[in-house]
């Protein structure tokens, strides 16, 4: 603490290395967004740095010469100097919390405290190492469906506005009966072509709306998210999902040495989903009168009774970190396996509903040109 009021009381260094945009207190951080795989990066450095022995200002000092200019670097200059005025690394970092959330401070604290900051460290690499191999392997199976799909609209819309006139105007050269299933193809692209702008504007427009209620309001964004956890076959990955994120934040907290309550409140406020916030945040009130961990997260609705269980083994055998450990493998495991279950059965049914609307178009169009012809050859 005598550090601390030391250096509050001390002038401002003037550094000409530091940047314009990074000054600390009330000047104006400089603006950007940090890439998650930086962070890794930093992280598993920072760890083989610490493990060689090498102080954290000097650690620090090297990373930060090894960046390229931008937020980040900027970043480590601000963290750099703080540390070297005697501010520790958790509480340096902490002033940054869109690059180190809560998480990540805490744990570093926890290392600190400790006298373990390289295995924490370590243990925080391979944390992100492991959310980020879960992220790109969910993206690298959506690019697929996602691009199929985009180029079935575009293809089918351009027929709808540019082909599918030039056909009304043969059909109608011709003054013939047309089938229901080509005066209901005809009149969609008509529809199509007069209201474009509900047509190809109005999605647009929800999904817009979407995301701005899914950031600022809190019930919306709740009942999304218990809806979704409801979808058959899509509810259980997220489901296993969210246990295996909580299963491994937590667990990774109190193997750093974490006390429980603040970890609870870590990964309640590290969570994105809305109903696990509010079951962790029911457990977390429930640990706090004293009683265990696993008891409240079977009420929860959200855990299932394998991994209550398995809490429960934990808590009574003081393996409660190593059994949440164990839970957020398995469960990541059975993620991956769904994730490729899931993309396996996506892929071909949109292929067959994107087949079965041209087939419909085809039908349709083709129908009165054989009349036409049969008409053209009768005469």
């Amino acid at each position: 603490m005598a550090k601390r009021i030391q250096r509050s009381s001390r002038p401002k260094p003037t550094s000409s290395a530091r940047p314009a945009g990074g000054v600390r207190g009330g000047g104006k951080r400089r603006r950007g967004r940090v890439k998650s795989d930086l962070i890794t990066d930093f992280t598993v450095q920072l760890a083989t740095l610490s493990e060689a022995g090498i102080p954290i200002v000097k650690a620090l000092t090297v990373l930060e010469g090894q960046l390229r200019p931008g937020p980040f670097k900027s970043v480590l200059q601000e963290m750099t100097e703080d540390v070297s005025g005697g501010t520790p690394l958790s509480e340096a970092m902490s002033k940054h919390p869109k690059v180190f959330d809560d998480l990540y401070a805490s744990m570093v604290r926890a290392g600190e405290a400790g006298g373990v900051l390289d295995r924490i460290l370590n243990r925080l690499a391979t944390f992100r190492e492991k959310a980020a191999e879960i992220k790109s392997k969910v993206i690298g199976a959506m690019i697929y469906p996602i691009i199929v799909v985009l180029v079935a609209v575009g293809v089918v819309s351009g027929v709808v506005v540019f082909v599918i006139p030039k056909f009304q105007e043969i059909f109608d050269s011709f003054n013939i009966e047309l089938p229901q299933i080509t005066k209901v193809l005809l009149d969609g692209s008509d529809f199509a072509i007069t209201y474009w702008y509900l047509v190809f504007g109005l999605p647009v427009l929800l999904v817009v709306l979407h995301m701005i209620l899914m950031v600022r309001a809190q019930p919306y964004r709740k009942a999304t998210h218990a809806f979704l956890l409801k979808v058959p076959v899509l509810g259980g990955v997220l489901r296993r999902s969210m246990v295996a994120h909580f299963a491994r934040t937590f667990g990774t907290l109190i193997q750093s040495g974490v006390p429980h309550l603040d970890a609870l409140e870590i990964v309640r406020d590290a969570t994105a989903n809305e109903v696990l916030i509010e079951g962790v945040e029911q457990i977390r009130r429930t640990v706090r009168e004293g009683e265990g961990i696993a008891r409240p997260m079977g009420e929860s609705g959200i855990f299932d009774d394998l991994v209550t269980n398995m809490v429960d083994v934990g808590e009574e055998t003081g393996e409660l970190d190593n059994m949440l450990l164990k839970v957020a493998d398995a469960y990541e495991k059975s993620v991956d396996r769904k994730i490729d279950a899931l993309f396996k059965l996506l892929e071909p049914l949109i292929i067959v509903f994107m087949a079965g609307f041209v087939g419909f178009i085809v039908v349709a169009l083709f129908l009165p040109l054989m009349e036409i012809m049969n008409s053209i050859g009768s005469s």
